[in-house]
């Protein structure tokens, strides 16, 4: 769950973004600040890991504030969006680590695809695999535009960031599972369970095993390669 802060001094804006993320999965809504002392508030008394800032404000830019949030809170990941077409705001704002820039008016779709791009990314960096010279070239050439798997379009019906719940079920686990448990594990349906786990073996990261048991019918097992 990535927990996210928005600073926006528009409270109407602030509460259309929040309606935007309520529609996204696997993202949970911290707080809200109206201007950059509530802003350090909310992150000072919360645990954040995606602060969405706006940069006018009524006591100071949020440009101004990057260096001190930047210092105080290190891994804190931030997504401008703002009515800045300045170029000297974009450049510092990407100087202090932003992971993007939005203009406004941001339409739901640009904003959310946004957030999914973000969420792909954090997933695929909290995996423990080593990287590629093409991964991380896509990472700094391509922004946020980094694939979950071999830098490919995944197919359709198949989702990155339930595709990496169903991978880190398999990290857990040092036998065989079968479809039940890992629906279970994930929370999901048999139905999307068995796509995601044909799309594995398909890729050649899970293979199948027969279990013949003692009594009944034989069971399909699946396990990582």
């Amino acid at each position: 769950m990535i927990k996210v802060a928005i600073a926006e001094d528009d409270y109407r804006v602030a509460l259309l973004h929040e309606r935007y993320l309520e529609d996204l999965k696997g993202v949970q809504v911290i707080g809200r600040a109206l201007n950059i002392k509530e802003t350090f508030d909310l992150l000072s008394n919360n645990e954040v890991d995606l602060l969405l800032l706006d940069i006018y404000f009524p006591d100071a830019l949020g440009t101004e504030a990057l260096p001190m949030i930047r210092k105080k809170f290190a891994h804190l990941d931030i997504i401008m969006i703002t009515a800045s077409a300045d170029k000297k705001m974009l450049d510092t704002s990407r100087r202090y680590g932003a992971v993007h820039y939005l203009l406004k008016p941001v339409t739901r779709d640009k904003f959310q695809q946004t957030i999914k791009k973000y969420l792909e990314q954090a997933i695929w960096l909290q995996d423990e695999n080593d990287i590629t010279q093409l991964q991380a070239d896509a990472l700094f050439e391509g922004g946020m535009e980094i694939r979950t798997t071999n830098l490919h379009q995944l197919p359709t019906g198949i989702d990155a960031i339930t595709l990496e719940k169903v991978r880190n079920v398999f990290k857990s686990s040092l036998k065989g599972m079968n479809t039940e448990e890992i629906c279970h594990a994930v929370g999901i349906s048999r139905t999307t369970a068995r796509r995601y786990l044909e799309y594995l073996v398909s890729i050649n990261e899970c293979e199948t095993i027969i279990n013949y048991g003692e009594i009944g019918r034989p069971e399909r097992l699946y396990q990582k390669r």
